[in-house]
């Protein structure tokens, strides 16, 4: 079977008013003929929060081709994302 299998995750259900529809109605998958079609949708989901196609990882087991994923991506620069503090504010 040709396209690309797209699985809608809870985050992008809470996101997108259109994942968590389509879930109701259709179930977490969704088929397109290409990623690009997939990542047309998922932009036009975010009208209600930010979702976005991501490919599965190789080493992941998962028959989907993509994961719909949505909420809030880091902001800042990439010297800054996930640096860490410690507790004490030293």
């Amino acid at each position: 079977m040709s396209g690309y299998v797209v699985e809608i995750k809870p985050s992008a259900r809470r996101s997108s008013r259109t994942a968590g529809e389509w879930v109701h109605e259709s179930g977490p998958h969704r088929r397109f003929a290409s990623k690009a079609l997939a990542c047309e949708w998922a932009r036009k989901a975010s009208a209600d929060g930010p979702v976005w196609v991501q490919d599965v990882p190789a080493h992941d087991p998962n028959p989907a081709d993509g994961y719909l994923v949505g909420g809030r991506r880091t902001a800042g620069s990439p010297a800054t994302a996930g640096s860490q503090s410690s507790l004490d504010g030293v």
